[in-house]
């Protein structure tokens, strides 16, 4: 009985050395994350298949990816074997020569033209060094195709030859022509190819991250569009690229140009309108500018027939929006804040609404505003509707609203049904930039049912999944109780100067009556801070005990440490460079504010001590002529007596010294005196 076969050990694979310029760039790192995560369980898919026939070069199970950063963008590429910052031509070189496969991408910077026609002209001249087979692959872009005419049959290497490129893209089409021409000497030891690449899209965003950054944040009511947008934007996915510089390394196709665009054809008006929709106005305005006319028909020449590629977004930006948008958020931590304030009247919320808002730099929702913003825009809406219009839901829908908001308003003097407040409030929460932002709830839901209401607490009907949808886009991440003794907030309201009382509405009477009616609503087992108990949302208690400043500051480090880091854009450069500049003014305007008081406190000192010492001196002569004076008063009886008793007996001894001339002059003048002592007479 024959046995059975053994199989053969499978061979450890051989890896790859990888070479990508720039890796830190937004598509070289996307690259260079495919090639170091995604390939390795491609191939295991490839090993179930026993029968499969692959390529040499796809027998290859895992790259080591080496490559060059800018270092601008000061980005971790972990995913990268060894990284090199701005080496010399001979550094690089050697580097180039130890790789299997170089990857140049051109598509954002245009100076590494240069550095990459240098690369593949080295490693041409140096065939004969090889110690393997060596592939270049130029990522391109399809602005070298922007002047050329629309295809409308198949692609041949004649089209190749004849395109014609946006004048900014001449280098590039050289270049492309430069890369062709040398893989062709000798393709078995160094084959070339062109990839081709349309706008990329997706994981972070570049090319159109103006468009989302200015949807995103919601400050321009209209979203520019340079030009007439109705040039079509050949687009691909940066995912997508990357897994066609990936088949294109295992799989070596015979076509040495590619072009790597998805089946989309979309123009510039409808993927900004696309991105408005979702993240701003939803409104666009087409501005003037010179726009290079990209051709129409660029839709996945080869890719399709060659390769058996896993679409990421085969169908283009604007069908995929929603995913796209997604990987923006995520790659850019844009993730929305939701915040609810809740307190008796008086307590701070909307001071410390504020304060969050500012810093977190989210919508500050009040229900006064809320109100009085959704009338104005009601109005507005009426006042613009086309009154020839058949089917115009939204100008009608605006009526009902309207009509029900005044009608509530005289029903209930002044004040509005709950139905409606929720139903206002709910659409303020479900608008574009609270959803994109997100927004602190200031003092409001104030029961049990309207945040029932307010957040689809009911069951959906019928499997309907938007309710719960609504309701997970606009609930709270957090929720903060701020709490206080009675005493203390009336003590505060009588402290408030009296706008404040007229603003707030905070006459003693009417915020008594608000306040027991806070407290009434609180005593309940059904109440809002109970509601988000339900929910798992612990609430945030603070105790106010105090209306000073360092107090106000240690609670909002309390707060801000609790709910964590912004998840919004950081400053812009403009913005940096402005905050630097203004802090620079302020410290220069600080110091030479400094230095003036500081030589403004020593002239006073110097204009002190000189006074101080005139003054010393002055005093200092008087004490002395008063010293003179007494002493003079005080020395008269001496004198006096001197002159009287002592003078002339002393006068007398010394004349006779003189004239007796003694041989000891003292003696004699001691003997003299004691003899004519006038007492001893």
């Amino acid at each position: 009985m024959a046995l059975p076969r053994m199989k053969e050990p499978r061979q450890p694979p051989r890896i790859q050395r990888v070479f990508i310029n720039h890796v830190d760039s937004y598509a070289s790192e996307c690259i260079a994350k495919c090639l170091s995560e995604r390939v390795g369980g491609q191939l295991e898919e490839e090993e179930e298949e026993e029968e499969l026939e692959i390529t040499t070069h796809s027998a290859a199970s895992a790259f080591h990816v080496v490559g060059t950063v800018s270092g601008r963008y000061g980005v971790e590429v972990p995913c990268v074997v060894e990284a090199y910052l701005k080496p010399n031509r001979d550094e690089l070189l050697s580097k180039l020569m130890a790789c299997d496969v170089i990857i140049y991408n051109i598509t954002q910077h245009a100076e590494q033209v240069d550095e990459a026609l240098w690369a593949v002209s080295a490693l041409h001249n140096d065939m004969g060094l090889f110690s393997g087979s060596k592939m270049f692959i130029l990522v391109s872009t399809v602005m070298t195709w922007a002047c050329s005419k629309s295809l409308n049959y198949d692609f041949t290497d004649d089209h190749f030859s004849k395109r014609r490129a946006h004048p900014n893209f001449k280098p590039h089409i050289d270049l492309e022509k430069t890369v062709v021409h040398m893989g062709k000497t000798k393709r078995k030891f160094f084959s070339t190819y062109v990839v081709a690449s349309g706008l990329q899209y997706g994981m972070g965003e570049q090319v159109f991250h103006y468009f989302f950054k200015t949807s995103w944040l919601g400050q321009e009511n209209e979203i520019p569009i340079f030009g007439d947008g109705t040039n079509i934007v050949p687009t691909i996915h940066v995912s997508d690229l990357a897994s066609v510089i990936l088949n294109v390394i295992k799989h070596q196709p015979k076509p040495y140009y590619l072009l790597a665009v998805d089946s989309s054809s979309n123009t510039l008006e409808q993927i900004v309108k696309e991105v408005a929709s979702i993240y701003g106005p939803r409104k666009i305005q087409k501005r003037p500018f010179e726009e290079a006319y990209l051709m129409e028909d660029l839709s996945g020449v080869h890719l399709k027939e060659l390769f058996s590629i896993d679409w990421l977004c085969e169908t283009g930006l604007v069908n995929n929006m929603e995913l796209v948008v997604g990987e923006y958020q995520r790659a850019r931590g844009l993730l929305p804040l939701r915040l609810c304030v809740l307190g008796p009247p008086a307590v701070g919320k909307s001071t410390v609404s504020r304060e969050i808002s500012k810093y977190y730099k989210v919508h500050h929702i009040t229900l006064k505003e809320t109100i009085s913003e959704t009338i104005s825009q009601l109005e507005e809406e009426m006042r613009n509707a086309d009154p020839h219009a058949v089917d115009d839901n939204s100008a009608a829908e605006a009526k009902e609203l309207l009509n029900s908001l005044k009608d509530s308003m005289e029903q209930y003097g002044g004040l509005f049904d709950d139905q409606l407040l929720v139903k206002v409030m709910r659409n303020k929460l479900m608008s574009p930039p609270c959803r994109n932002q997100g927004f602190v709830l200031d003092g409001f839901p104030k029961t049990y049912e309207q945040a029932k209401e307010l957040f689809y607490e009911r069951e959906p009907e019928d499997g309907d999944t938007e309710m719960s949808t609504c309701r997970k886009k606009i609930l709270p991440d957090f929720v903060l109780c701020l709490d206080a003794s009675d005493v203390f907030l009336k003590h505060r309201v009588m402290m408030l100067p009296e706008r404040l009382v007229q603003e707030h509405n905070y006459e003693l009477e009417h915020f008594q009556r608000r306040l027991a009616r806070y407290r009434g609503n609180n005593v309940e087992d059904e109440t809002v801070v109970n509601y988000f108990d339900e929910l798992d949302i612990s609430p945030l208690y603070l105790e106010i005990t105090s209306s000073e400043e360092p107090y106000h500051l240690l609670l909002m480090q309390t707060i801000f440490g609790t709910v964590g880091r912004p998840r919004n854009y950081g400053p812009t450069s403009q913005e940096v460079e402005e905050e630097e500049r203004r802090k620079t003014e302020e410290k220069m305007r600080r110091e030479a504010q400094e230095k003036a008081e500081e030589e403004r406190h020593e002239a006073e000192e110097a204009e002190q001590r000189a006074a101080l010492w005139k003054e010393w001196t002055v005093r200092l002569q008087e004490v002395r002529q008063q010293e003179e004076e007494v002493l003079e008063a005080e020395s008269a009886p001496l004198r006096n007596y001197l002159m009287e008793h002592v003078m002339p007996t002393l006068t007398q001894g010394l004349i006779t010294c003189c004239t007796a001339r003694p041989q000891d002059p003292v003696d004699f003048l001691a003997e003299f005196l004691t003899r004519n002592n006038p007492i001893n007479q």
